[in-house]
């Protein structure tokens, strides 16, 4: 089985690769993804797809991983995301917790810094 790193690793390299299977094939189809701390921003896969669908259409989407560090199934990355921001390109610093069990990510905390455009 898979490492929680091993996991975080993999749908990292598929949200780089805007590979919505593999991204989606880390996920437990049960999972919730937050807005740090509790606010709830999707939950199961039909809404966490929906929202990756739309984020892979940005021709500049990448997570640069900066960090990771884990501690039994929590895994921390510290990235910056360029993505786009009200039809800008822009950078965010990020950082995202995850929790994973049985090699899928079953829940996801994102903090996320102000966007910092043209930078």
């Amino acid at each position: 089985m898979k490492t929680p790193e091993d996991v975080i690793h993999q749908q990292l390299d598929a949200y780089n690769s805007k590979d919505i299977e593999g991204f989606m094939a880390c996920w437990h189809p049960e999972a919730k993804f937050y807005e740090f701390p509790e606010k709830p921003m999707a939950s199961g896969h039909a809404e966490i797809r929906a929202r990756h669908v739309l984020r892979f259409t940005e021709p500049n989407l990448f997570g640069k991983l900066l960090s990771r560090t884990s501690v039994g199934n929590v895994v921390v990355d510290r990235e910056v995301v360029t993505r786009m921001f009200d039809g800008r390109e822009g950078r965010v610093d990020v950082i995202a917790i995850y929790e994973v069990e049985g090699g899928l990510i079953t829940s996801a905390r994102f903090k996320t810094g102000t966007p910092v455009y043209g930078a």
